[in-house]
């Protein structure tokens, strides 16, 4: 756990080049806008130099030889003061229009930004998802997004505006004074060497502020989605004592963060203090004893001095938040760089029908038959009709290349036919199913559907020709009708009641308050977890596939619900290839082939009767004498 004081500083690589991608995605998208911003920000910045220096004029063309005149002529300094005024308005005018174009860039940016975040994530492979926590990829779409609207609106156009007045001013004050400006620009290098060390410190404690707030957020995801877990082991004491700690971490590098931020007003304010009083008494001596530099030319370098050392401060005020949205964007970059799922597939799956020589074609329309599209090198194409058909030649598989988990896996599953995978918990049962949605890339081997590689398969084809029930049920905010209809979003409200009579899910749902049109939130928690699980069964039921995945789809069903499912399932299963997992050894023992795994190696197959004569592994699981953990 890490206290205060203790904190790994952490600073921001390649600041210059995410910079620079980050004006160059802007650009991209709101190239015109910008160039207006840009104008309207010169303008702005011009108004306030030109201003200033205008009181060097206004005090010794108007308002000096009108000292001692007995009768002075006022209308002069009005047309002056009108001018001068003019000049300001021009000033605030502009600040207004480039603030408002502004606001249309930075929210659209934002949206453009997690529009393409979202389209991005949804093309990743489900390895990045094992291993990034969901509360940190969370705090991408929110903190770190949010710091690119303060970039945008605030920080960058300040910055810009902030280096162009300076520029103005010490071009105006080296015409006004030269001896007062080289006393200005030593001053100036004295808050700068100040103003660097108190930035490299706030800067290094913002970008660990960032990611120790995707830490937080990822923790308290974790404890949400876990709280009955929690309850039961009464381990409550447990997680607030693990939060203090993370939470701890967010202290300390949000503390240190703001300390620096804080402190760099008041002393660059100071500082700016110190060097408007040194220029006040030595421009006055200049003026008294030498007649270097006329009153109003000091009037206008005082006034030029202040807004030369305003901007040095707001620099120095907005640096923060540009290192800290900078941290923001390096993570948004980072998720947009992750490579996507490579797909490689040219075998599609398409609506087929019979000619009359009665040969496999490609249909126009729905006819209920399916084919794989298989064009080859030769220009050549071929119609596979699809039967289900999988087969697994001497496989191997590791999440890591170094370590494999699954060894030499053969094993095939003809049309129609129910293969059952038996064993502990991590001898590689889903693993295997994974392997056929093609989640996951085989190191050796080769899988193969109807009779084609499932690398020359189109993933999204592949997997929509498969159907799977998982044990971790997730229902999407909606009505029940739409859950259910997510296994097929064109099948009419007669197809979806049909698949949950299917399913034995019609009389639950019949007797919910609004029936089919129950509206559920928060992944279907006002349902039992069975009736959740029903739902998960009716919604592959529609999908129609002709290959079934379920792992361990009635593991969270009472016995009593079992047998009600069991025969929806039976239905569900008839024709199909179907492959289960199942630590309810009742439920296979129709199964034609069963299978028990043992550390990724199949150690016994054949139908349940056979098993049991051979009075090995699934005999002991079987008669109780072995316990699957």
């Amino acid at each position: 756990m890490s206290r205060r004081g203790t904190t790994v500083r952490v600073k921001l690589e390649n600041g210059n080049l995410i910079m620079k991608r980050l004006i160059s995605f802007i650009f991209e998208n709101y190239k015109v806008h910008c160039i207006i911003t840009l104008v309207f920000i010169f303008i702005s910045s011009t108004a306030s130099v030109l201003g200033s220096l205008f009181i060097k004029s206004l005090i010794d063309d108007y308002i000096v030889p009108m000292i001692g005149v007995e009768n002075p002529d006022f209308m002069p300094l009005m047309q002056a003061l009108l001018m001068m005024g003019t000049i300001y308005l021009i000033g605030v005018i502009s600040t207004y229009v480039y603030n408002r174009i502004l606001l249309t860039v930075a929210q659209g940016t934002l949206k453009k930004t997690r529009d393409m975040l979202f389209e991005h994530m949804e093309k990743l492979p489900i390895s990045y998802f094992d291993t990034h926590a969901h509360g940190d990829i969370m705090s991408i779409y929110t903190n770190d997004t949010d710091t690119l609207r303060q970039l945008i609106s605030q920080s960058i156009p300040q910055l810009i505006s902030s280096i162009l007045t300076i520029v103005g001013v010490l071009i105006s004050m080296i015409t006004i004074s030269i001896p007062l400006t080289l006393i200005v620009l030593v001053i100036v290098f004295v808050i700068k060497k100040v103003s660097s060390y108190i930035i490299n410190n706030s800067s290094t404690y913002f970008v660990l502020q960032q990611k120790n707030i995707g830490k937080v957020n990822a923790y308290i995801e974790e404890m949400m989605q876990g709280q009955k877990v929690i309850k039961v082991f009464t381990h409550e004491d447990k997680a607030i004592e693990e939060f203090e700690g993370i939470n701890e971490e967010l202290f300390d590098s949000a503390y240190k963060a703001n300390y620096y931020a804080n402190i760099m007003m008041p002393i660059m304010g100071n500082l700016g203090y110190v060097n408007y009083v040194i220029c006040a008494i030595i421009g006055g001596l200049l003026s008294i004893y030498t007649n270097s530099i006329s009153i109003g030319g000091l009037g206008a370098f005082l006034q030029l001095n202040r807004s030369f050392s305003a901007p040095i401060n707001q620099i120095s005020q907005q640096v923060n938040s540009a290192v800290m949205a900078l941290a923001g964007a390096d993570r948004i970059f980072k998720l947009l760089d992750e490579k996507v799922e490579v797909d490689e597939g040219k075998v599609t799956l398409v609506n087929a029908e019979y000619d009359e020589s009665g040969n496999i074609v490609e249909a126009s329309k729905r006819t209920g038959m399916w084919a794989w599209k298989h064009p080859h090198p030769d220009g050549t194409i071929t119609y596979v009709k699809l039967l289900g058909d999988v087969r697994f030649n001497n496989v191997d598989f590791g999440y890591v290349k170094d370590k494999i988990i699954l060894h030499d896996i053969n094993l095939f599953a003809k049309p129609g036919q129910k293969i059952a995978f038996v064993g502990a918990t991590g001898a590689g049962k889903t693993t295997i199913t994974n392997l056929i949605n093609r989640f996951y890339e085989i190191q050796n081997g080769s899988i193969t559907y109807d009779g084609i590689d499932i690398k020359l398969i189109k993933k999204d084809d592949l997997r929509r020709s498969l159907g799977i029930v998982l044990q971790d049920t997730h229902l999407f905010e909606g009505t029940i009708m739409d859950n259910i209809r997510f296994g097929n979003l064109e099948a009419s409200d007669e197809e979806v009641i049909a698949a949950a009579k299917l399913a034995n899910a019609d009389d639950f749902i019949r007797h919910l308050p609004d029936g089919y049109n129950t509206m559920l939130t928060s992944d279907g928690a006002s349902l039992s977890q069975g009736q959740r699980q029903l739902l998960s069964i009716a919604r592959a039921a529609l999908s129609n596939p002709p290959v079934l995945i379920l792992d361990e789809a009635t593991s969270s069903i009472d016995t009593h619900t079992e047998a009600v499912v069991q025969k929806g399932m039976d239905e569900l299963m008839k024709g199909r290839t179907v492959f289960v997992i199942a630590h309810r050894l009742s439920t296979i023992q129709n199964s034609n082939v069963i299978m028990v795994l043992d550390h990724g190696v199949i150690i016994e197959r054949g139908d349940h009767e056979s098993l049991l004569k051979e009075k090995k592994t699934y005999y002991q699981l079987y008669t109780g004498a072995l316990e699957l953990d």
